[in-house]
């Protein structure tokens, strides 16, 4: 697996690298809850690479089952108790703009990375960038330092989701 920090889509792909940071916290959600997630409503280019993209994602990602939050969605997906949320075709996230975001590339494949916030047990949150369709996957606080999970990810996504550049 390959990792490599950079500035986000906003700066030219020769910026210097960035470093991340996220919050030292350690926790975890009740194993017997449902694992929710609001499904996106993307545009249907957008939907129909998010089906593909559903098609291709693992049964395990980091030692986790692969088990779909509710309502059933092809935009959604979910390993574990919710440790690791996926949503396809979400609205490009306003950090993007701002020149201070982190970026970060896994296999091939670049993500913002930001802070999630209103949630418990919240982690990072990882945006896909340069890409026809944004992917979203937050992480709870037992990856709060770990970007293991989208390494599980990076082959599907660039599988199935067309570089933008």
């Amino acid at each position: 697996m390959t990792f490599s920090r950079r500035r986000p889509l906003c700066l030219p792909a020769a910026a210097a690298a960035a470093a991340v940071l996220l919050p030292a916290a350690v926790g975890c959600s009740p194993a017997d809850a449902t694992v929710r997630a609001a499904v996106p409503s993307p545009p249907p280019a957008e939907a129909a690479v998010c089906r593909a993209l559903d098609e291709e994602l693992p049964e395990s990602v980091a030692g986790q089952s692969r088990r779909d939050p509710q309502p059933a969605s092809a935009y959604t997906a979910a390993w574990g108790d919710g440790a690791i949320v996926l949503r396809c075709g979400v609205p490009r996230p306003p950090a993007m703009d701002d020149p201070q975001s982190q970026g970060l590339e896994v296999n091939g494949v670049g993500w913002l990375v930001e802070e999630h916030t209103g949630e418990e047990d919240a982690g990072p949150r990882f945006t896909t960038t340069y890409r026809t369709a944004y992917v979203e996957v937050v992480l709870d606080k037992r990856y709060a330092h770990d970007a293991g999970p989208l390494a599980g990810l990076a082959e599907a996504v660039e599988k199935t989701v067309p570089a933008s550049l």
